[in-house]
């Protein structure tokens, strides 16, 4: 893996665009119809077996082992240690080595603040002109009218119209399902995830709806094969701004001014005070909502989990860990940089 690090125009052009398609194509082929996630239930499985092994384990613990037996056990958890290692990166996590998708998309990742903020202005117009021919009114927020089986439907209409102008993000073969462990991955802090082994887009259907539909759009650029987290945000974000549903429309705006409001929060709280003001309160109530929703399930457990994948993308070319998900922004301020409306 370390010397496939150094060739990623040969894992683009024979590994994202050659071998991994099909790859895809066949497993959402084969288990995308299936109205329940099969991934779910292999890692229920997984779990299963490793606890019936530690506890074998602790039956025969009285038992004398000799060396042989020990040199046994261990080559032979080394040896499923490595097939799970194998499948992972072939199955999928090759993606991790690809081009960036700035250079494909010749879009630069640097910018200033006076850039950033000329950026947030803008979204923040358009996201209170949604939030207004929603409600009608500006201190409503916004409540979903569909359920999340038609937000699934409606979010492929949103990349069809994104493929129509960039054709490397065509979706096909849909597998995205709601997550069996939904309350875990709560717990955990996670609005989804995609499964490796099954290429299904797995959903936290417990989290706040207006949020729900962009984190669905996030799994499904996984799908197509961008492992980047940062690049994922980006693409489920013009999925859902290209799409002709204002609702949404409105999960994607919203997610993105949100994104960059957390950056002022950082840079400059003045600045992000200034710009909270203009904000419609019925934005600022799904904010809240949302807020509301991951307070109740905040355990020490989320830290922990949130500790393991921020060090687990680390070792996969995503050197900013959980931060990553944030540098979205550098792409979207670049990318809308020289436009005059987004």
């Amino acid at each position: 893996m370390q010397i496939i690090s150094f060739f990623p125009e040969g894992i683009e052009r024979y590994y994202s665009n050659g071998l991994y398609p099909i790859i895809a194509k066949f497993s959402r082929g084969t288990w995308g119809n299936i109205p329940f996630s099969i991934g779910d239930c292999l890692y229920f499985l997984l779990v299963f077996f490793i606890l019936k092994w530690f506890w074998k384990i602790f039956k025969s613990r009285k038992i004398p082992s000799n060396s042989k037996n020990s040199t046994s056990k261990f080559l032979t958890v080394l040896g499923a240690l490595s097939v799970f290692y194998f499948l992972f990166h072939f199955l999928w996590a090759l993606n991790y080595y690809r081009l960036p998708l700035s250079e494909k998309m010749n879009i630069k990742t640097d910018y200033s603040d006076a850039d950033l903020l000329a950026f947030t202005k803008k979204l923040i117009i358009k996201t209170n002109a949604i939030q207004l021919q929603i409600t009608k009114n500006t201190n409503s927020k916004i409540r979903f009218p569909y359920t999340q089986k038609q937000v699934f439907e409606k979010n492929l209409e949103g990349y069809k119209n994104l493929a129509r102008q960039y054709p490397f993000f065509a979706y096909s073969n849909p597998s995205i399902k709601k997550s069996i462990i939904s309350l875990p991955l709560t717990y955990m802090g996670f609005g989804g995830y995609l499964n490796p082994f099954t290429n299904e887009a797995q959903v936290n259907d417990l989290t706040p709806m207006y949020s729900f539909p962009t984190t669905t759009t996030h799994e499904m650029a996984h799908q197509m094969g961008y492992a980047s987290e940062s690049e994922c945000n980006f693409i489920g974000f013009l999925a859902s701004v290209k799409n002709e549903d204002t609702y949404i429309q409105y999960s994607g705006y919203s997610l993105a001014l949100n994104y960059c409001l957390s950056n002022w929060q950082l840079k400059n709280p003045l600045i992000l005070d200034q710009l909270l003001k203009t904000i419609h309160p019925g934005i600022l109530k799904n904010y809240q909502e949302s807020e509301d929703f991951w307070k109740q399930y905040q355990t020490p457990i989320e830290k922990g989990f949130h500790l393991f994948y921020d060090n687990f993308l680390k070792i996969n070319q995503q050197k900013e860990g959980m931060e990553s998900y944030s540098r979205f922004v550098d792409l979207m301020v670049n990318y809308y940089r020289d436009k005059e409306v987004l």
